[in-house]
């Protein structure tokens, strides 16, 4: 429960300094670029014609289900990268924060263990990152369905494996910020972190490019133990496209992303045990 309150004072915080406005509006501008600017015509459940800002596009008659997976499988794709590191950018505040002189003293005098308020942060920011996928992901969806009348949550599961992705960046930027206590510092190893993960991805085609010597192992031992962002990302877009994806895999993916997250966050802990306020 202590670990909860920590994440619920987390969003009072966010909505004391308008990063759920900022967020909110964010999300539902790009609902609404979406709403505006494309037109569906549906015939017999078949899709006959689109228009993206007026201008037509040329598309055979095709099933309305299968038209509209290219359209779930971008959403999908601006969810998981943009969207991931514009979460990065605006949150990177949240845990400097409220870790910074005075306010970390007042925490610690509370009958609070140090490690729920590394666990409390930590799930508080995650399930506001969650929150606002969600609500880009089902709001896409109810749009669609409303102009078509095929309602889907393949988006909302991709929007899910996105989520799985920034909470294992966020890990790494929740360490440098209890070790730094800085906004910049937490920035910057979420975007290290995010980009060394989409090449982690591509180790396997990667690899064969470089020389063999030291850079090169040196560059593999390094992918082998990063979360690979980029594959989780390819197997967001395939989710939302609707194609078959192995739930063996996807459930490996997320196990390692999650294991990843869960040994930074004990690394973080073990760390903020041994700070002195």
């Amino acid at each position: 429960m202590t670990v909860l309150a920590i994440a619920a004072d987390l969003w009072r915080h966010a909505f004391a300094r308008k990063w759920f406005l900022v967020l909110g509006a964010a999300v539902t501008l790009f609902l609404v670029f979406v709403a505006l600017s494309l037109r569906l015509e549906v015939v017999d459940g078949a899709l006959a014609g689109m228009r993206l800002f007026g201008q037509s596009t040329t598309l055979e008659i095709t099933a309305v289900d299968v038209a509209l997976r290219p359209i779930f499988k971008a959403t999908a794709i601006i969810l998981y990268y943009p969207f991931t590191l514009f979460l990065i950018a605006l949150c990177a505040e949240f845990a400097p924060s409220l870790l910074q002189a005075g306010r970390i003293e007042h925490m610690l005098s509370l009958p609070v263990r140090r490690f729920e308020l590394v666990l409390g942060t930590y799930l508080g920011v995650v399930g506001l990152s969650a929150l606002f996928s969600l609500y880009g992901a089902g709001g896409l969806c109810l749009i669609l369905g409303v102009k078509t009348g095929v309602l889907t949550l393949r988006p909302v599961l991709a929007a899910l494996l996105g989520t799985t992705a920034f909470a294992t960046v966020y890990s790494g930027m929740l360490a440098a910020a209890v070790l730094a206590r800085s906004a910049t510092s937490s920035a910057g190893v979420g975007m290290a972190l995010y980009f060394a993960g989409v090449l982690a991805g591509y180790r396997t085609s990667l690899a064969p490019m470089m020389s063999e010597g030291i850079s090169r192992r040196v560059f593999e031992a390094a992918t082998a133990v990063l979360p690979r962002i980029s594959t989780l990302g390819n197997v967001a877009s395939d989710i939302a496209g609707g194609r078959a994806v192995s739930a063996a895999h996807v459930g490996g993916l997320c196990a390692g992303f999650l294991a990843f997250a869960a040994a930074v966050l004990a690394v973080t802990m073990w760390g903020f045990e041994r700070k002195d306020y």
